[in-house]
């Protein structure tokens, strides 16, 4: 084998040998004693839940705005228009309907689009908090 052949070996063998340990090594094992994510332990559940553990919201592109939608908004569950706190001087509104608030009462995250000002918009994603 001449050395081009060998080191090209080399490097293959490296390349795939190096991401399948680091696969192999974070496997989980039978010994771990820790819950699973989503079951019930001593300290409850760990399920996203909206009603009762409120929501978290994201804003794509942010660049200073805010928004909190609260547990009570989610239960009454009636089209509401938010604003979202002032961001490199100017705001926008967003408003999450019937139906997204419905879909927040069952754990799932939703996403609404702003309004546009200075020229663009931002995604507003709300998530139920575990």
């Amino acid at each position: 084998m001449d050395r081009k052949t060998f080191i090209r070996k080399t490097s293959v063998g490296i390349l795939i040998g190096i991401p399948t340990m680091t696969l192999l090594s974070c496997s989980s094992s039978d010994n771990d004693s820790s819950p699973s994510p989503g079951t019930d332990d001593d300290q409850g559940s760990s399920d996203p839940n909206c009603l009762e553990n409120g929501t978290d919201t994201s804003i794509s592109a942010n660049h200073g705005h805010s928004l909190s939608v609260s547990k009570d908004d989610v239960a009454a569950a009636t089209e509401k228009s938010y604003t979202l706190s002032e961001g490199n001087g100017h705001t926008h509104e967003v408003t999450i309907s019937k139906s997204q608030f419905e879909t927040l009462q069952g754990n799932t995250q939703i996403t609404a689009t702003s309004t546009s000002d200075s020229g663009h918009t931002h995604n507003v994603t709300v998530s139920c908090l575990a």
